[in-house]
Formats: C-alpha cells, structure tokens, sequence
C-alpha cells in the first residue's frame, strides 16, 4: 500500500471517530456513515467506522447475502465527502462504492423508472420476422451474436436461419446445418458460433464464410442439447442425453474436429451452464436433482470413483413460504437439506467439489419435478429455472440465488447453495415441449414464454435489482407485461445484449422481435 493510500485510510478513520454515535444527533451523518457501512459489511457497521479501501477491493463483487439495503425508491442522502483523501484513494474510494452494493452505489439503479417504462412499453415490432414457407419447422432456439448484429435461429427441420436484428430483414438460411433438428447455438465471439444437433454431432461456423462449416465435431452418443464456452480457457463445453459432458479445445480445432475429453457423466442430464465467471457449472436432471460443481476445472475430467456415492437432499419450504432451515438450522433431517461431495483420493485437487440437490418447487412438496431449463444471471448472482410435474399438470419459474460466504439471512440448509427467493406459476401449454426462458442483460428482467406469448416478469414492481429485492421469506415474482403475438406455444425467448429488444420463436416457425412503443 502506497504512503498517499495509508495517509487517507488514516484520515479517514480519525474522520469516522469524530461522527457522532448512532444514539446521538447529527441524523445527516448518520445516514451517510449507514450508507456506507452497509456495503461494507457487518463488523464495520457495528463498529461505527468508515474501513479504508485498497486498489484490490474495487474488482469485488459483494456477495447476494450482504445486509439488507433500503428498497430502490428510497432517496439516498447526500454523499460524505472523504476529507482529507486525495489522488489515487479518491478514485479507489468511489470505485469501490460504485461497485459495491449499497443505497446508490450503481447509477443506474437511480434509473429504474425509465426501465420500468421501457419494459412495459415493449410491443411487437412492425416488421416481425416471419417466414411463410414453412420449411424449417419450430423454433428451438434463438441467440444473439455478442456485438447484437446477427439473430441466429435454431430450427426443428435441420436448418439455422440468420437476421439482422435491426431491419428484420433475412440474411442467409442454412439449409443443412445438420440431418437431425438443430437444438441450441453458442457465439464464441463476434464471428465464430457453434450449433447441436439430435444427429450427435457439433458444428462450427464463421460468419465471414457460411457457405460451409468450419468443422464438424463428433464425441456424444446420443442427442446434443447445450453449448457452453469457457472464455478463460476457450474450451467448448457440451452436454448430451447420453450423460455425458464433453469439453473440446479449440484452440487447436481443424477441418477435421478438435481433440475433446469427456468432463462428466450423470443420468437423466438435460441442461448445463457455467456462471459468468466460468467458477461453476450447474447440471439440471429430469429426475429433478440439481447438480453444482464448485471451484470449477475444466481441465481435469472427473470420474465416477472419483467421488463417494451421491447423496441427494432436499430443501423444503415451510407453510408460510420459508425454509425450514430457519427454524431448525441446527438439526439437518434425512433428506432435506443439501450435499457437498469431494473428492476423497489422495492427491486429488480439492478443486470441482460437487453438490447436489433437489430444489423445492411451491406446490410439488409431494410430489417429483423435472428441471426442464436452466439460466443464469448475468452477474452470477442466481440461477433460474423451469420445471413440471412429473404429471405434467403444472409449471413452474423459480429463482434461487446462490448464497456465498456468512449470509444474513437464516441458510437454506448447512451447507446448501442455493436459496429460493422468487417464483411465480406458469401457464401450462404445450405440455412435453420444452420452455426456454431468459434473463435480460442487466438481469432485472426475465421473459417466459406463456402460452401463446410472452410474459415479463420483475423482482418488484419497479424493476428493480435483484441485489435489493432480496425478500427474507420466498416472494411470488411480478408481471410487468404479457404480450401474445403468436398463433401457437411459444417455446424460446431471448434478450439482445446491446438493444432494447426481445425476440421469441414458436412450435409453428415463426420468430416476433419486441421493442418499445411509446
């Protein structure tokens, strides 16, 4: 630490021990000290002092279960001025409270009525896609390229089609991407994409050249149904009906393939996605497990007696919404909580630690469920999925955010990751087909596919973040918006990453982009 950032961490505490107590007056003070005590934890919040903030704390992200902050509508007080902090602890101080979550720490949050008026303003744009030759059968899936310039189109009969998102005009439809329904598709990067298939095999594509592939890649055995990819590392990373999830090196890829390794292999497997930050890899069953591999490394391939039997645990929910865990934390019963599994060879890395467990969904506390589609976050702070029955009566959109370090709030079990916090019950149409929702890139909305439309869903009425509208008991989500501008079930939805726009695809083919209207 330079002698310029230890001066102002000093003056910064002597300006902290001057302020009055949280009993005394000075009621401005208290709040500013409040504000920033909050996104900094709870010793120093009992404690009364402002900590100084080193260059390395500016890239943390706080953890989902920090303490409570005020709800978004609240007006934040003026800021403190850090007296006597100049040069480099300036720009750290406000960058880490930038970062940091508190009272107004990120300035869009101060923006949430104009979202909220953007999001229940989105309509179907005049110029919809919609192709009437009927050619390539339903919509599986849809992905945006990351620059937001290309809508790529995953389709039932073989084909992928491509648009500009902008003019919703047709750029080039790809006849015979594959000889089995096309299934999902993954940008690498602006240019480079992969799509999968049921005929078991993956292929690469350029944009630059699209009149064939790059290469094709062969290793499952069964249907192919999700592509992930591994930024730091630039491996592919893939997941079959065989079980099997298969990673492939690309930086060494040719005409004829890459070399690939099998990762991981469970039964039932139907999705599987890594967080932002490629640290974890969730695994969704149809049997209704949820697995979590920790501490992810993608370079090493984890066998089955690698690890003990798994054990997997569920996580009820009390009558009035709440765990049970928040009653009797301290007494785990057979069954209702979750497990953590190691690798227990010796010399084994303690890294790809594997949990599993059963997520409790409202209404199905008897009966099973099966983990249907499986999203992300963008900022890593949750996961949301969607579920049925085992009877295919009812559906389901839940959220659980993953709980890191010493929350406040009462754990879902001892050791369990994840906590629900948000659901709501969907419309159950187009029963065996499967639903893909989203998140939109700040991560405040979620779009899901219901009935023959799309419905907006929020964590409150005001669109706010998920980091302030944690609830302390599980809370149903709100609907922001329903828009039905299809003529049957809708079965994917997807967010561009750089525009105001949604796009959906349907069982009958046809592809509707959203946008504000005002």
């Amino acid at each position: 630490m330079s002698s310029e950032h230890q001066g102002a961490s000093e003056d910064a505490d002597d300006e902290s021990r001057d302020r009055p107590d949280d009993d005394g007056g000075g009621g401005g003070d208290k709040e500013d000290d409040r504000d920033i005590d909050e996104s900094d934890g709870e010793d120093d919040v009992d404690r009364g002092v402002r900590p100084s903030v080193s260059a390395g704390a500016a890239g943390e992200r706080a953890s989902p279960a920090a303490p409570e902050v005020p709800e978004p509508g609240c007006r934040p007080s003026a800021a403190p001025q850090p007296g006597g902090v100049t040069g480099d602890s300036v720009f750290s101080w406000l960058q880490s409270r930038t970062i940091r979550r508190g009272v107004f720490v990120d300035p869009a949050r101060d923006n949430f009525r104009t979202m909220t008026s953007l999001y229940c303003s989105m309509n179907p744009a005049a110029e919809s896609v919609n192709l009437s030759t009927q050619t390539h059968g339903a919509v599986f899936n849809l992905e945006y390229s990351p620059d937001g310039s290309v809508l790529t189109v995953a389709c039932e009969q073989t084909e992928v089609l491509l648009f500009d998102p902008i003019s919703s005009k047709h750029i080039k439809t790809l006849t015979e991407a594959h000889e089995d329904c096309v299934n999902n598709i993954r940008f690498l990067d602006n240019r480079l994409f992969a799509t999968c298939s049921d005929d078991t095999t993956i292929a690469l594509w350029d944009l630059r050249k699209l009149n064939s592939k790059v290469c094709s890649l062969h290793g499952h055995a069964s249907w192919v149904k999700n592509i992930e990819y591994d930024t730091n590392t630039r491996l592919l990373v893939t997941s079959g009906f065989d079980g099997n999830v298969i990673t492939w090196d690309t930086n060494r890829f040719t005409e004829d393939g890459c070399p690939h390794k099998k990762f991981f292999h469970t039964r039932y497997l139907m999705r599987m996605r890594l967080t932002p930050d490629c640290s974890k890899m969730l695994i969704s069953t149809s049997s209704g497990y949820l697995l979590i591999l920790h501490d992810l490394d993608l370079t090493q391939s984890l066998e089955v007696g690698s690890y003990r039997m798994l054990r997997a645990r569920r996580t009820p929910l009390t009558s009035d919404g709440g765990t049970s865990a928040s009653r009797s934390a301290g007494t785990p019963r057979q069954g209702n909580d979750s497990s953590k599994i190691h690798p227990h060879r010796e010399g084994i890395s303690p890294r790809n630690s594997l949990e599993v467990l059963t997520p409790e969904i409202p209404g199905e506390r008897d009966r099973g469920n099966c983990i249907t589609s499986l999203q992300l976050h963008p900022k890593g702070w949750a996961t949301l999925i969607r579920c049925s029955s085992n009877m295919d009566d009812q559906e389901w959109t839940c959220v659980y955010e993953f709980q890191e370090g010493a929350p406040t709030r009462p754990l879902v079990s001892p050791r369990c990751s994840l906590r629900l916090t948000h659901y709501i019950e969907e419309a159950n149409v187009g029963r065996g087909y499967i639903k893909e929702l989203c998140f939109s890139p700040d991560g405040r909305l979620i779009c899901s596919p219901y009935g023959y439309g799309v419905r907006l869903l929020a964590f409150d009425e005001r669109c706010g973040e998920l980091a302030d509208c944690i609830p302390v008991q599980t809370s149903c989500l709100r609907e922001i918006r329903s828009i039905y501008s299809h003529s049957d079930v809708v079965l994917t939805t997807k967010f561009s990453p750089t525009h105001c726009q949604l796009a959906s695809g349907c069982l009958s083919g046809r592809v509707a982009l959203y946008q504000p209207k005002f």
